[in-house]
């Protein structure tokens, strides 16, 4: 399962909606809309998102915590370390050989060190002055 496809799932929960009737209203298939729920097909367009969000009237916030777990919502990952150090490299690799042996523990404790990471500019600015 995926961000998306879980938060997709509890809103429909929340309001009591079968899944049938939600794709046929939003004009998908049942089929593509379970799998998409279950982590089986990739991230949901931009436009399918928006359809979603006016679905279920969400707005501010909530709308763009959607917009966000849709583009984290990829099953299929590739990760190119490609002309960065060897640090980077054998981090890419255990990932990739390790992600399905972590628990819901070590994933999370993983996330959030990596989403604790300053964001750093790689290119400045600089200022004239």
């Amino acid at each position: 399962m995926t961000p998306f496809g879980e938060k997709l799932r509890a809103l429909r929960a929340a309001k009591g909606i079968a899944l049938k009737t939600m794709a046929h209203e939003i004009g998908i298939s049942p089929a593509y809309l379970s799998a998409l729920e279950h982590g089986r097909r990739g991230k949901p367009t931009w436009y399918l998102v928006q359809r979603i969000i006016g679905y279920f009237n969400v707005i501010w916030d909530d709308a763009e915590e959607l917009e966000k777990l849709a583009q984290v919502s990829c099953p299929k990952v590739t990760i190119d370390a490609s002309g960065l150090g060897p640090r980077h490299v054998e981090l890419a690799n255990r990932l990739a050989t390790k992600i399905a042996e972590l628990d819901d523990f070590q994933a999370k404790h993983l996330l959030d060190v990596l989403c604790s990471l300053p964001v750093v500019d790689k290119n400045p600015t600089k200022l004239s002055s």
